[in-house]
């Protein structure tokens, strides 16, 4: 018989120490939990290493384990499944192992890599890639609006960036309806080819592929220059092209009049597609667009109503919408209109439950039949746990991490085909991978979601074939069953409870096929159990460590095999040895890289706090985010690390980030 497996990602956060990769809760009580960070410290005054913690990327808060729920879930219970897929109703469409990819402001991207490419985001991506077969990122986001493609910049600059008009930078979120009447400066970004070779030169050493964005802040003046240049130079490495970035916030942020709508969109999408069309420039960009991408203001079923699909379709290749679980903006901007500051401690709990990603896909359950009709990719083109930086505390937490598990699996389940976890600033705590501009004198640090698309990836594998069906029963412990070839692959388990008295692990007992199903015992002889990055500013993105296997029996006689999931976990089950050979790592191509980064700093700033986070830069206009919450604080800072920075990068895969 086939020996089957068990995977066991369980996102270990590292201990609570200052030096933690990600915040752990439950350990020491809470340290100033209320509100965001970001602006609210005299950075300049705190010591060589104090300054860290005053940021959102490299925060120091802990928060207290939410108490167990009443009435407990029940510790042990029985999760039935037949064997194949024709038995079993509601499975998604088939899905790929790249479910879950990233997004990156194009003003920001030089904080996670530049013309010299920066090896840990790099193998970071391989390690991705080399369970899902490839990984897809997306450069793009509100800086894209004011893109513009030049032939040359001073001093060879890759970007540069020059303050524009002050607009109304606001949005809507879930439980924020109110419009904020913030003020903040967008730049006009200017970059060159540079950016589009670099992104070719990436997919050339791990398998990405590129979501790009067309300006769309004047339809008057069509700027195309983008997907010409990138048709040329990275063709097939682009999956897309993202047409308007939430326009149903353009009359918001004062791009657009007031009594900008739906059709006014429609009829400049239009305009867009056209301009496409006929630049003889442009081989593909014209039949691979991404849109509409609204964020929430906007209903998408009075866009179907203009009849939007029935006119693009040809020219769509991926519908899109954007959406994040909460905000932080009353901590972010005050002076908003956003309301009371939210405490993370309070909305903590919301995020440790299976109710919070059924909340976030529910809007769009219409839009994804529709785009299946119209035979259409359906994206999540810009998603994390809360806008305007996150919460410290709780979206670079563990907790955080089990969240990104179930709501990716819920995504799938519902049938959308991709979500990117979006990356910003140095104030940002819900980075997947902060952003390097410390690398003169410390490594990366790795975020939670990090483990959570590494979790997506082995449960999805490389196929393209796996279909997901939720079994959950209780909103605390959400299971998943996907199958791979229309059989029966892997099992997923999540546990949002923290242990208190000993209470809080729970053990699924799985049984695969027999009783109501109409199929024979199929549970395996036994399952194989693997745990699984590293201190933060101590990660070159390679997994190293020794990599831990325990085998658990199973009892073929009564056709049971029971899984222990800890308080918190998470665990992946495989099911067979193909199961895993078609998820799993092999040995993970990482980069070997010699260089010096910084010979000699005599900075007394960041060398790129020039180039600061939601396109911003330059001290000629107030910083802000384009969008909430991508804003930096990076300013005013102690001086850089004399030392040189040398990577010496050696190629092997591990269990740990480090």
């Amino acid at each position: 018989m086939v020996e089957p497996w068990v995977s066991l990602l369980i996102l270990l956060a590292l201990h609570g120490s200052a030096h933690a990769a990600v915040t752990v809760y439950g350990i020491g009580g809470v340290q100033n939990p209320t509100g965001s960070q970001s602006g609210s410290l005299p950075i300049s005054t705190l010591g060589s290493t104090e300054w860290t913690s005053a940021l959102g990327a490299w925060n120091d808060i802990q928060l207290q384990a939410p108490p167990l729920p009443v009435p407990l879930p029940p510790t042990a219970f029985t999760v039935a499944l037949a064997n194949q897929a024709e038995h079993v109703t509601n499975l998604s469409i088939p899905q790929r192992g790249d479910f879950y990819g990233f997004s990156i402001e194009t003003s920001v991207v030089e904080q996670v890599s530049n013309s010299f490419i920066q090896v840990p985001f790099l193998n970071l991506l391989a390690t991705v890639a080399d369970r899902a077969g490839s990984v897809r990122v997306r450069v793009g986001g509100n800086s894209q609006e004011t893109a513009t493609l030049v032939g040359s910049l001073p001093n060879n600059s890759m970007i540069e960036k020059a303050a524009s008009a002050v607009v109304s930078n606001s949005r809507t979120y879930p439980k924020c309806e109110l419009l904020s009447t913030a003020q903040a400066q967008i730049p006009a970004l200017i970059f060159t080819d540079e950016l589009l070779y670099l992104l070719n030169n990436v997919s050339h050493l791990v398998s990405a592929k590129w979501y790009l964005g067309i300006p769309m802040n004047d339809t008057s003046h069509l700027r195309l220059q983008i997907a010409e240049q990138a048709d040329a130079i990275l063709g097939d490495n682009v999956l897309g092209y993202q047409v308007g970035n939430e326009p149903d916030l353009y009359a918001t942020h004062g791009s657009r009049p007031p009594t900008y709508g739906v059709q006014d969109y429609f009829n400049e999408f239009g305009t867009v597609v056209d301009g496409l069309k006929s630049d003889q420039k442009i081989t593909e960009a014209s039949t691979k667009l991404v849109a509409p991408s609204f964020q929430g203001k906007w209903k998408a079923e009075d866009l179907w109503a203009t009849g939007y699909l029935n006119a693009y379709a040809p020219a769509i290749k991926t519908i899109s919408f954007e959406h994040y679980a909460d905000n932080n903006c009353a901590a972010e901007f005050p002076d908003g209109g956003f309301g009371a500051i939210k405490n993370p401690q309070d909305v903590f709990p919301e995020y440790l439950t299976h109710a919070n990603g059924q909340k976030m896909v529910a809007p769009y359950l219409n839009s994804a039949a529709l785009a299946q009709q119209f035979n259409k990719e359906f994206m999540m083109f810009e998603t994390n746990s809360a806008s305007c930086g996150g919460f410290p505390g709780v979206s670079d937490s563990f907790g955080s991490a089990l969240w990104a598990v179930d709501y990716g699996l819920q995504l799938a389940y519902s049938n959308f085909t991709g979500a990117m976890l979006h990356i910003g600033g140095s104030n940002v705590t819900y980075n997947v991978s902060p952003p390097t501009n410390i690398s003169l004198f410390q490594k990366f640090t790795v975020g939670p979601t990090m483990y959570s698309t590494l979790f997506m990836a082995e449960a999805l594998g490389k196929t393209n074939t796996s279909r997901v069906v939720d079994l959950t029963t209780n909103e605390f412990t959400p299971v998943y069953g996907i199958y791979e070839h229309d059989t029966l692959a892997r099992v997923a388990l999540v546990n949002f409870m923290t242990e208190q008295n000993g209470v809080g692990s729970y053990q699924a007992t799985i049984s695969i096929g027999g009783g109501l199903t109409g199929e024979p015992n199929a549970t395996p002889a036994s399952v194989k159990v693997k745990f699984t990055f590293g201190p933060r500013f101590q990660v070159d993105g390679r997994l190293i460590g020794q990599e831990i296997i325990k085998e658990i029996p199973c009892d073929q006689t009564a056709n049971t095999c029971t899984i222990p999931v800890p308080a918190p976990g998470a665990a992946l089950v495989f099911l067979s040895s193909d199961a895993q050979n078609n998820a799993d790592s092999v040995v993970t191509q990482t980069y070997s890289t010699t260089s010096v980064t910084n010979r000699l700093a005599t900075a007394t700033l960041f060398p790129s706090a020039i180039a600061q986070s939601n396109g911003h830069r330059g001290a000629d206009f107030p910083l802000s985010g384009t969008s909430q919450g991508g804003e930096t604080t990076a300013k005013n800072l102690p001086p850089a690390s004399l030392q040189q920075t040398v990577f010496i990068i050696w190629a092997r895969a591990m269990m740990v980030f480090g």
